[in-house]
C-alpha cells in the first residue's frame, strides 16, 4: 500500500518535541520582557536627570513638577520626585513588574540607586 501522511507515533513524537522547544523558549521570552521593561525605567530617569539638570541651570532650584519638559516612556509609572537639601531623589515603576528603578543627585542617596545620577533597578 502507498499511504502518504504521518502515523500517530510520529504525530506525538512530533508533538513532545514542539513541546519542550516552547518549555525553554517561552521563560527566556519573559526574561528579555522584563529586561525591556528595565531599560526603558533607566532611560527615563536619564531624561529625567537631564530634564532636572536644564531647569537647575534655568531657576537655581530643583522642581517636582517639570510640566511639558518630561514625558515617560508608556507603561512607566511616575516618577515620584522628592526635593532634599541638595539635590533631588526619584523613583519609578512600571505597570508590568513589580521592580522599581530610582536616581538621584545630592548627598541623599534612594535605594536601590548607590552612584549620584545613575539609574539603578531592583
Amino acid at each position: 500500500m502507498d499511504r502518504k501522511g504521518l502515523t500517530l507515533i510520529e504525530l506525538v513524537v512530533v508533538v513532545v518535541i514542539v513541546g519542550v522547544l516552547a518549555s525553554i523558549v517561552i521563560p527566556k521570552f519573559a526574561n528579555t520582557r522584563e529586561k525591556a521593561y528595565l531599560a526603558s525605567m533607566k532611560s527615563d530617569l536619564r531624561n529625567l536627570v537631564t530634564a532636572e539638570e536644564a531647569y537647575f541651570a534655568d531657576s537655581i532650584a530643583y522642581t517636582t513638577n517639570l510640566g511639558p519638559a518630561y514625558r515617560t516612556s508608556t507603561g512607566v509609572l511616575g516618577p515620584t520626585i522628592t526635593l532634599t537639601g541638595d539635590g533631588w531623589t526619584a523613583l519609578v515603576g512600571h505597570t508590568t513588574t513589580t521592580r522599581t528603578c530610582a536616581v538621584y543627585t545630592g548627598s541623599t542617596a534612594l535605594a536601590p540607586a548607590t552612584k549620584e545620577g545613575a539609574p539603578q533597578c531592583t
